[in-house]
């Protein structure tokens, strides 16, 4: 087996640097904020570094951001890195808190090569703005152990690999500082002088457990590694280091993880109709704003239109401290209507749902209604006003299979004074009511009148003529 292994070493500072336009310097202090553990290159220019105490930091950089790291919130971010690998790779194992491992021998065929591997993670590393060590091995500790020490080079060569390994120290290794200190008691620096110990000397001198660590990095000893299951549904958060008071500054990194969605979605291939966005607040309760579409949807700009017109609606309480966005409702992905072969006419289906939904995001979910069909054969209880229904495809149905009707209804039947100078279709005997006590007994026509009208008239039981609607 070959694997791919990628450490972060800035992940905390990369992800909170990419939810924010702002490229001043900024520094990720130890949960007691007393200690640098990451620099951004910004606030290193200034000369913070990594290990440096916080009020030496601020000496040199006053108008340093500081972030406080979070177990929880790493977490969190390693798991946000594993959903875009996944795409990628289908064994990944999360090493927290800044490490993905992945099985990539298998994918050799499938991408041709381990460079076209090696370049396609690039890439995306590239595009989602992240710092990573990548490194190979062909065991999960080797390649973890060559990707932290920054030693990994594109080659699937086992000898290259073992030669990599054998130049690292025993501190490299991450042999602990007991293990270190019998090793080199027994004249040994490095891990090519551990690996070339016989076996059985091996076993004596060294603990059970440093015994199985060695023979793990060799591939002596199984390693098995549980692959790790994405989630039933999206999430991403953006956390920020001084608070955004106005909603426009939140578009940015919504803008993000809306696109991040889109990519999600069209992996998937399923589309969605529903989003829920939380802000967080520092001395109040988290805003929730539920986005709703009026149809299936997956395009990052038609829900960034949708969520900006909705702040325009409903201003901040309070400033945001971070905001959550989050899809558990996924629907099947149909073939877009109305188009050609190449794609290039306009899916009247899809600008519908959006117009729909850009009014909702304005005026309100219940401030549109729509015509619906009622189960009534009377032509003036046929009908009524309902909010817009959600659906997830386009209602199907053809001209003929409808009997015309009018687009002009009249309130109610009116007495027909002339006799049609033409007749076009009909009779349609429409009877019902009778068990509202308002009952019908109707032939409908099309006829023209002398004027050119076209009107949908009918002639009741007492053999009177009506006009009850007219034909445009």
């Amino acid at each position: 087996m070959l694997w791919l292994y990628l450490h972060f070493p800035h992940l905390l500072l990369d992800h909170i640097r990419r939810s924010s336009e702002n490229t001043s310097a900024l520094v990720i202090v130890e949960g007691s904020g007393q200690k640098v553990i990451q620099a951004c290159p910004a606030a290193r220019d200034l000369g913070v570094d990594a290990n440096m105490r916080l009020k030496t930091a601020v000496s040199l950089a006053p108008e340093l951001g500081i972030a406080r790291a979070d177990q929880q919130q790493e977490t969190r971010i390693l798991e946000d890195q594993a959903r875009w690998l996944y795409r990628y790779a289908a064994h990944i194992v999360l090493v927290p808190p800044n490490g993905l491992l992945a099985e990539i021998g298998s994918l050799q065929r499938l991408y041709g090569g381990v460079p076209a591997v090696w370049q396609t993670v690039e890439d995306v590393l590239q595009k989602h703005q992240l710092t990573a060590w990548p490194g190979i091995g062909h065991t999960p500790l080797a390649a973890r152990l060559i990707a932290r020490n920054g030693k990994g080079t594109c080659t699937a060569d086992k000898s290259h690999c073992l030669q990599t390994l054998g130049k690292m120290s025993l501190l490299a290794a991450e042999f602990d500082e007991r293990t270190c200190t019998r090793l080199q008691r027994l004249g040994l620096s490095t891990l090519g002088e551990v690996f070339r110990l016989p076996p059985a000397d091996m076993a004596r001198r060294l603990s059970p457990e440093t015994l199985a660590y060695i023979q793990k990095i060799q591939g002596s000893r199984p390693d098995p590694q549980t692959p790790w299951q994405p989630p039933h549904y999206f999430q991403q958060q953006a956390d920020f280091v001084q608070d955004i008071e106005q909603s426009q500054g939140l578009l940015f990194p919504l803008q993000r993880i809306l696109s991040e969605l889109e990519k999600d979605l069209c992996w998937r291939q399923q589309d969605t109709d529903c989003l829920l966005l939380v802000l967080q607040h520092r001395h109040a309760e988290p805003t929730r704003l539920r986005i709703r579409t009026s149809g299936p949807e997956h395009r990052a700009e038609a829900f960034l239109s949708l969520i900006s017109l909705r702040f325009d609606q409903q201003p901040l309480q309070a400033p945001v401290v971070s905001l959550r966005l989050t899809v558990k409702r996924f629907l099947g992905r149909e073939a877009p209507g109305g188009q050609d072969l190449l794609g290039e006419s306009q899916d009247l289906n899809e600008a519908w749902h959006t117009l729909i939904s850009r009014l909702q995001a304005r005026l309100g979910e219940n401030a549109l209604k729509q015509l619906a069909p009622q189960a009534d054969h009377r032509p003036e209880r046929a009908w009524i006003a309902s909010g817009v229904r959600r659906t997830s495809r386009a209602m199907k149905t053809t001209a003929n299979q409808l009997p015309q009707r009018p687009l002009w209804l009249l309130r109610g039947p009116q007495p027909l004074t002339e006799i049609p100078q033409a007749w076009f279709t009909g009779p349609e005997r429409i009877s019902g009511g009778w068990w509202d006590g308002q009952r019908v007994h109707r032939d409908y026509y099309i006829a023209q009148l002398n004027n050119g009208q076209l009107a949908w008239v009918f002639r009741d039981v007492q053999e009177g003529w009506f006009v009850h609607g007219w034909f445009g």
